[in-house]
């Protein structure tokens, strides 16, 4: 039998390259005839696997990381008809069974049947089911026909790999908080946090033929690297409220939509900028969306974090000003992207040279054995996307 090597989470702020089990088509005691074995072709670094990192979450210390997937059909169950061995997929990194009500109803985000503790799934995280990650030489995907999407050429494929394994995640959700926000034609934009979900949620809202989309960020590399494609930004570091900064770019202190990229670790702003402050983001996009706008929430929340400021949030209890959102009408879409709703329209975006995501994110090429390093240069807000080849199989 093959070796197998994953990134593991070996407790707060460590991660390490260990052997792991190469993945068989089971499931528990029984033949998973639905799923297919991957070899890993690239599978990415996200910001909620460092949350788990960075020990905010109740992640259990071997948890094999990774839900950014791409890979190359190696093994296939005697169930799956639509693909093939030899066939280069992007796999959501929300796990759905394709049968249930929710997945029938395209929430596949929330999946009522992957994960017998809450609905919805996902590879290599806490409380998402148990599901080994990603981050790894091989991996096995169950409900492969429906889960996996296919790239219709392979030689294509890999010439546009860096931007293609952004569909795995990234793209989509960041595409989802636009959307979800009512980004349209002429729209003017903020987009809170320039991670690379934020910076993927500003080219999403470009795509999607945004007017102006302001970007903020309190880290300046990455604020110079949305500049890199268009966007306006402002600094939250700066003593000027959010409201004025943004009134010095389009003349008013508010947007029609608003995007929250940034998640449970928020810091202050201004003179907090070091200050952990959780509602802070959740706070500050109601302040500047303006009455009857909406809200995109792919920023994570979470109902278990034992870093929390303060006993409320641990649990995930913050202190929203929902009577202001409640004042001004505004629209909120919370939760997992349901990636499916999008990615086959977003692979086709980039098929067709309609966004360079790879280049907004600034997507870079590691190995499986720099990933620890990786993770160490994320954490300390490199304006990068780390895209970990396992096999070296990624062209330079």
């Amino acid at each position: 039998m093959a070796s197998n090597r994953g990134v593991a989470y070996m407790g707060t702020g460590k991660v390490e390259i260990q052997t792991i089990d190469y993945p068989g088509l089971v499931l528990g005691s029984r033949k998973c005839n639905h799923g297919v074995i991957l070899k890993i072709v690239a599978t990415n670094i996200c910001g909620s696997d460092q949350h788990m990192v960075r020990g905010r979450t109740t992640a259990p210390t071997g948890l094999i990381l990774g839900h950014e997937i791409t890979g190359e059909v190696i093994e296939k169950g005697g169930d799956v008809e639509f693909l093939d061995v030899g066939d280069i997929v992007s796999v959501p990194f929300n796990i759905a069974c394709g049968r249930c009500r929710n997945c029938k109803e395209g929430k596949t985000g929330i999946c009522l049947e992957v994960n017998p503790a809450r609905p919805g799934a996902a590879y290599g995280y806490v409380d998402m089911g148990g599901w080994v990650g990603g981050q790894a030489e091989y991996v096995m995907v169950p409900y492969a026909d429906f889960n996996a999407l296919k790239f219709p050429d392979k030689d294509q494929a890999m010439e546009k790999i860096k931007d293609l394994t952004l569909l795995s995640d990234i793209f989509p959700t960041g595409f989802h908080g636009a959307y979800s926000a009512g980004v349209g034609p002429g729209t003017i934009a903020y987009v809170a946090g320039a991670g690379p979900v934020g910076l993927a949620c500003a080219a999403s809202a470009q795509l999607l033929g945004a007017a102006c989309v302001i970007v903020g960020d309190m880290i300046g590399d990455r604020l110079a690297q949305a500049r890199s494609f268009g966007c306006e930004t402002v600094d939250l570091t700066k003593d000027a409220t959010l409201p004025d900064q943004i009134a010095e770019i389009i003349g008013e202190p508010e947007v029609d939509a608003a995007v929250d990229c940034v998640g449970f670790e928020a810091r202050g702003h201004g003179s907090d900028s070091a200050v952990e402050q959780p509602a802070t983001v959740l706070n500050s996009v109601m302040d500047v969306t303006r009455a009857g706008g909406a809200i995109g929430i792919p920023g994570l929340y979470v109902t278990g974090d034992p870093g929390g400021v303060d006993e409320n949030a641990k649990i995930g209890l913050l202190g929203i000003r929902i009577g202001l959102g409640w004042a001004k009408s505004h629209h909120f879409t919370t939760g997992q992207c349901p990636v499916m709703r999008y990615n086959r329209q977003l692979m086709n975006a980039i098929l067709y040279d309609k966004v360079q995501i790879a280049k907004a994110v600034d997507a870079t090429v590691i190995s499986l054995d720099d990933a620890p390093q990786g993770y160490m240069d994320f954490d300390k807000g490199a304006a990068k996307k780390f895209i970990i080849d396992p096999h070296g199989s990624i062209a330079a």
